[in-house]
């Protein structure tokens, strides 16, 4: 029955995404996060609903009378870089058949990533888009978070199998990653009952990201927790909460988590912590012998890179590093620029806060990721998608209000924010 409900859901969008083609990216984008097939017992894990999607969201998009544009800027411009670099490195990898069929992976995912950057383009759309991502994750933070509460924090949260978050750890870091969303989401809603509900779903997303028990995932959570309230415009108010939900932790997990976490300090007498050093040495010792990195899949017949920056610098080597930094940071100071240039105008405030938050979600990630080797999680990708298509958004509106010409003046066009009537009401009204 599960599996018949979820295949009418994706199969029944089909309809949709061929007369609006950015609704592809949306379902894609549940896909890839929520993984819905997963949590099916029959026929509908294997089923490539993923390519099924994306196939319809390119036919769409080709038969499309819409403008399609990839919004040229420096972060999309790095990524493209970054990609054309792994395919370089793929050539000279170490276990080309290992690293083919992995770069194929990967480049679906960023070709999907440079399509939204074509179809997301104005609040609405990226306002759903978002909402997905934290919908889709949500539903294992408030599933964990419950099973953390009623088993007592004694076992451990999972994500669904045979995806990016299967494991504890990656679950962790994206439940991490996850809260800052919810935060723009709370802060844009206007219906209280949505509000609370995105309120008790932090709360229990939190708890579950601790219920993972996951040392990275309580690395991340604590520089989260830092830049969340650094960020915060409620800095009082934000200290409180953190400190509530720190105490209610501390009262609550078993000593066995403590004891866990406590490997943290005492790393040189932890087995999985030497494995981790091992791997980043050897990391270092490729990308010094071999200027193209291993490749991928580079750390066949070890147990992981541990590390997003030594996976990196292991496959890719210190080129691959370095372009792969650069994005990160590129990214972080495209949303600085945002919230400099929206956060005092009232009908662009969103992008300020949006942007905020896109910036504790990468402490959250980078953070994490530090300890764990996901470093071609599209989720990260996702982070990149949303500061560019918040540059293009507001690119457009600067455009706008442009003075007139020499031609002699002439009214305003309406903003890139306008939501076309056909797509829905303000995301703010939710």
């Amino acid at each position: 029955m599960r599996d018949i409900f979820v295949a009418a859901l994706i199969l029944g969008s089909i309809p949709f995404i061929l007369k609006r083609p950015w609704i592809g990216i949306i379902v894609w984008t549940w896909l890839g996060f929520m993984n819905p097939h997963r949590l099916c017992w029959g026929f509908m894990q294997e089923m490539p609903v993923a390519y099924i999607i994306a196939l319809t969201t390119l036919v769409s998009m080709l038969l499309s009378k819409e403008p399609k544009k990839i919004p040229w800027t420096r972060e999309s411009i790095t990524l493209v870089l970054f990609v054309g670099w792994m395919v370089i490195t793929t050539i000279f990898s170490i276990y080309p058949e290992l690293a083919w069929p992995q770069l194929e992976k990967v480049a679906k995912i960023q070709l999907m990533i440079f399509v939204a950057m074509m179809l997301i383009t104005n609040r609405y759309r990226l306002h759903v888009l978002v909402w997905t991502i934290a919908v889709s994750i949500g539903f294992f933070g408030i599933k964990g978070g419950i099973f953390t509460i009623a088993h007592g924090g004694v076992h451990r949260v999972y994500g669904p199998a045979s995806s990016f978050i299967s494991d504890n750890n990656s679950m962790g870091l994206a439940l991490a990653m996850t809260i800052p969303l919810m935060y723009y989401l709370y802060r844009e809603s206007k219906r209280f009952y949505v509000r609370w509900g995105l309120a008790a779903a932090i709360f229990l997303t939190a708890l579950a990201a601790i219920g993972t028990q996951s040392r990275g995932a309580l690395l991340g959570m604590s520089a989260m927790g830092v830049m969340f309230w650094w960020k915060s415009r409620q800095k009082f108010f934000t200290a409180l909460l953190i400190a509530g939900s720190a105490a209610f932790i501390y009262n609550f997990m078993p000593q066995e988590w403590f004891d866990r976490m406590a490997t943290i300090q005492t790393y040189e007498q932890d087995a999985s912590a030497q494995t981790r050093l091992e791997s980043w040495r050897f990391a270092i010792n490729v990308a010094s012998s071999r200027f193209f990195g291993g490749g991928f899949e580079a750390f066949a017949g070890r147990s992981d890179s541990h590390s997003i920056f030594f996976q990196i610098l292991g496959h890719h080597g210190f080129v691959g590093l370095g372009l792969f930094v650069v994005l990160g940071v590129f990214t972080w100071m495209a949303a600085s620029r945002i919230r400099r240039e929206t956060e005092k105008t009232p009908d662009m405030d969103w992008m300020a806060t949006l942007a905020r938050m896109t910036q504790v979600s990468l402490v959250a990630f980078a953070s994490a990721g530090a300890f764990l080797g996901m470093a071609y999680f599209d989720y990260t990708y996702n982070l990149v998608l949303i500061v560019v298509v918040c540059k293009a958004i507001l690119a457009a509106r600067q455009a706008s209000l442009q003075p007139a010409t020499a031609a002699g003046p002439r009214p305003p066009r309406r903003v890139a924010t306008a939501v076309a009537p056909a797509e829905g009401r303000q995301p703010g009204a939710a």
